[in-house]
C-alpha cells in the first residue's frame, strides 16, 4: 500500500490553517502545518515527495518569497498558493513562474482537495520518474544498488559525498544485503578507480594462511613457499582493498593488520623490510562491532581505526518499497542471462514478494527471481508452502526433502564445508550442485565459533 500524500501547510492565520488541515487529513493526505514560511523552508529538503500549500499574505518571509526559494530547491515541486482578491495578479505571475496553481479566497473544500491531488500526483510521477532513471544508471554501470527508499537515497548520497575522500569505511549490513556492491561503489566512484579493487574474505580462509594472503611472503618464508607471492594488501595498492566478514579475521592478524592502518605500510612473511602502500580499506562486517557483546576478540582499537566512516545497509525486510524494483532488475538480468523472454509474473509470486521476511536479503531475492525466470518457481514454491500430504507430486516431494536435508546439515555445522560433507556423504560437486539447484546460499549458515 502506498504511503497517504504529504502536505507541508503554511499559514499564519491559525483558524483557517486548522480548517485546511482538517480538509486535508479527511481526504487522506498527511498535513505537516506551519505558521510561517521560514519554519517550512527549514524543514523542506530537494526530495519531499509531497507538496506545498502556502497562503501569499503571510508576515516576515511572504508566500511569494517562499515560491521563489523553493522553485531554487527543486523547480518540479509543486506549489499551491492561497491568495486573497487582491493578489490573484501576483499569483497568475507565479503560475506563469513556474507555481503549479492558485486557489482564490474563499473557496469551497472540494477546490483545495482537487488542487492538491493533481499536485500529488505530479510530485508522485516526477520522483517515480529519478527513481526510474537512478536505477537506470546504476545498472548501465553494472552496479545494482537499486532502491527509491528515503535509506537507500540517503546511502548513494552518502557514497558520492565520501567516494573522494580516501577515507577507510566500515559496512554493516546482514548477510545478502549488498556490502560489496557498496565496496565496490566506492572505488568506482573514486580517483582509485584506475587502481585494482581487491576483495578478501576473512572467513573464508583459515588462519594458517590468511595471513599469506593479504601481506605475502618471500621464499623460504614458510613450508611450501618457494617463491615470492605478492599479497592482496600490496596488490590492492593505488586502489582500493575490500575486507568482508573482518569480525572473523584472526587476533594475530588483527594487530598487523592495525599497523597496515596507522602506517600505510606492510612487512611480507620472511622479510624484516616494509613496503609502503597506498591503499583504501572498506571493512564490511554482518554484526555489529561497535557492541562489545557481538564484537567477541575483535579488537577494540582496530574497530575504532576502521571507524571513520560507517555505512549500515538496511535489510531488505525494512525496505520493502524496493523490493518489486529490486525484482524486475533481477529477472529481467536472469531472463537475458539464460537466453529467456522476461515472463508474466504470476500473482503467487507477487504474493510471496510482499510476504515474505527475505532473511537473505537481495541476494535471496536475486536467486528467488533466476528460478522465476527459469520457470521452476511457479511449481516449487506452491509446493514448499503446501503440506508433504498435499497435492504435490512425488518428485516435489523429495526435492522438498533434499533441501531440507541440506539446510539441517548446514545448520548443523555453522556452514562449515568440510563437515557438512562428512555428514552427508556426498562429493563436494555434487553439494554445491544441489545447493544451486535449491537457490541455499552456503554463507548463510555460517555463524561466529564461540570458545571451545
Amino acid at each position: 500500500m502506498r504511503a497517504a500524500p504529504t502536505v507541508f501547510l503554511i499559514d499564519d492565520d491559525r483558524d483557517l490553517r486548522k480548517a485546511m488541515q482538517q480538509t486535508l487529513e479527511l481526504a487522506g493526505f498527511t498535513v505537516s502545518p506551519f505558521a510561517s514560511a521560514a519554519e517550512a523552508l527549514g524543514e523542506l529538503t530537494a526530495d519531499f515527495a509531497g507538496v506545498v500549500i502556502s497562503d501569499i499574505r503571510m508576515p516576515g518571509m511572504d508566500g511569494l518569497t517562499l515560491f521563489r526559494k523553493v522553485l531554487a530547491l527543486d523547480p518540479d515541486l509543486p506549489m499551491i498558493l492561497v491568495t486573497g482578491h487582491g493578489d490573484i495578479p501576483m499569483a497568475v505571475q507565479a503560475i506563469q513562474d513556474g507555481a503549479y496553481d492558485f486557489i482564490a479566497k474563499p473557496f469551497a473544500a472540494d477546490r483545495l482537495v482537487q488542487s492538491a491531488r493533481r499536485a500529488e500526483e505530479k510530485r508522485r510521477l516526477v520522483m517515480e520518474i529519478r527513481a526510474l532513471r537512478r536505477t537506470a544508471e546504476a545498472a548501465s554501470e553494472g552496479l545494482p544498488l537499486i532502491g527509491q527508499t528515503p535509506a537507500m537515497e540517503r546511502l548513494r548520497q552518502t557514497l558520492k559525498h565520501i567516494a573522494d575522500t580516501d577515507v577507510d569505511v566500515l559496512v554493516a549490513g546482514e548477510t545478502g544485503s549488498g556490502k560489496e556492491v557498496v565496496a565496490t561503489l566506492l572505488h568506482h566512484w573514486s580517483r582509485r578507480r584506475s587502481g585494482n579493487f581487491v576483495a578478501l574474505n576473512c572467513g573464508a580462509l583459515p588462519e594458517t594462511v590468511i595471513e599469506s594472503e593479504l601481506f605475502g611472503h618471500e621464499p623460504g618464508a614458510f613450508t611450501g613457499a618457494v617463491k615470492k607471492r605478492i599479497g592482496r594488501i600490496e596488490h590492492a595498492s593505488g586502489g582500493t582493498l575490500f575486507l568482508d566478514e573482518i569480525e572473523a579475521m584472526p587476533p594475530a592478524t588483527q594487530v598487523k593488520m592495525l599497523r597496515v592502518l596507522e602506517a600505510r605500510e606492510i612487512t611480507p612473511l620472511g622479510t624484516n623490510l616494509t613496503r609502503p602502500v597506498d591503499i583504501r580499506v572498506v571493512a564490511a562486517a554482518k554484526v555489529d562491532l561497535g557492541d562489545p557483546a557481538e564484537r567477541g576478540d575483535f579488537r577494540e582499537d582496530l574497530f575504532y581505526r576502521l571507524n571513520v566512516v560507517t555505512l549500515s545497509i538496511p535489510p531488505l525486510r525494512e525496505r520493502r518499497d524496493d523490493i518489486p524494483l529490486l525484482f524486475s532488475h533481477f529477472l529481467a538480468r536472469a531472463a537475458e542471462r539464460f537466453g529467456r523472454d522476461v515472463p508474466a509474473i504470476p500473482s503467487a509470486v507477487r504474493d510471496h514478494l510482499a510476504a515474505h521476511s527475505w532473511p537473505g536479503n537481495v541476494r535471496e531475492l536475486s536467486h528467488f527471481a533466476e528460478r522465476v525466470a527459469l520457470g521452476v518457481e511457479g511449481t516449487l514454491g506452491a509446493a514448499a508452502a503446501a503440506p508433504v500430504s498435499g497435492g504435490a507430486t512425488l518428485p516435489e516431494r523429495l526435492e522438498r526433502y533434499e533441501a531440507n536435508i541440506l539446510k539441517e546439515a548446514l545448520t548443523a555445522h555453522r556452514g562449515d564445508v568440510r563437515e557438512t560433507l562428512r555428514a552427508l556423504g556426498i562429493p563436494r560437486k555434487t553439494f554445491y550442485d544441489k545447493l544451486q539447484r535449491h537457490g541455499i546460499n552456503r554463507t548463510d549458515y555460517v555463524k561466529e565459533r564461540g570458545p571451545a
